[in-house]
């Protein structure tokens, strides 16, 4: 199972990876963690790429490419895997095509997870935070029920910046639904419902 997740920002695709992850025991590589993880570590690549993402921007191509390709090389990537958050637009899809090729790999399908704009607005907008531990919760705890620290609303959370946020994933993002499509390997579920009824129908089109 190697499978790329499409959707915007808070659509639901980290949760519906997890479920997958559980299941099927494949990696989930997620950008969004690999970039927080090299962030926290003040890695060279961190560093550059805290400056775009404080600023609600993209972090570029070749800043995620040399992550995503050392992460798709561990062995635990080798049975199989989801990549959520890349590619991020064309380019990307055509570079990871490339570098799959070279590994002696392919993607069996391109999932988009579908939720309407505004839902996601008010999904990202409702979340808190904890300073202390990352843990996160609606908006109303005030205290974190993991560690006790403090809650508050990350800028990341705020409408303007998911908006924003929202704007650059359509411009961008958008235009892999068509590559996909092209390549007939685009599956596409509504993201607007419970979890678990989501998982129902990704699993139906994923033939799993």
């Amino acid at each position: 199972m190697n499978i790329v997740l499409l959707g915007a920002p808070g659509a639901g695709k980290g949760t519906q990876a997890q479920k997958l992850v559980e299941e099927f025991g494949v990696a989930h590589i997620s950008t969004g963690d690999l970039l927080r993880a090299a962030v926290k570590a003040g890695t060279k690549l961190g560093v550059k790429a805290k400056s775009y993402m404080d600023n609600g921007q993209l972090v570029p191509d070749k800043l995620v490419v040399d992550l995503v390709t050392e992460r798709l090389d561990a062995d635990d990537a080798q049975k199989g895997f989801i990549l959520d958050g890349f590619p991020r637009n064309t380019a990307q899809a055509v570079t990871l095509d490339s570098e799959l090729a070279a590994m002696g790999r392919n993607l069996d399908a391109a999932l988009l997870v579908a939720v309407p704009s505004e839902s996601v607005v008010a999904r990202l907008s409702s979340r808190r935070t904890c300073k202390s531990c990352g843990y996160t919760a609606p908006a109303g705890v005030d205290v974190c029920p993991r560690c006790n620290g403090e809650m508050y609303q990350r800028d990341d959370d705020k409408p303007e910046t998911i908006r924003h946020r929202l704007d650059v994933y359509e411009s961008q993002t958008a235009p892999l639904v068509e590559y996909y499509k092209g390549h007939s390997i685009l599956k596409e579920v509504n993201g607007d419902r419970p979890v678990d009824e989501v998982y129902a129908d990704v699993k139906a089109l994923l033939a799993l």
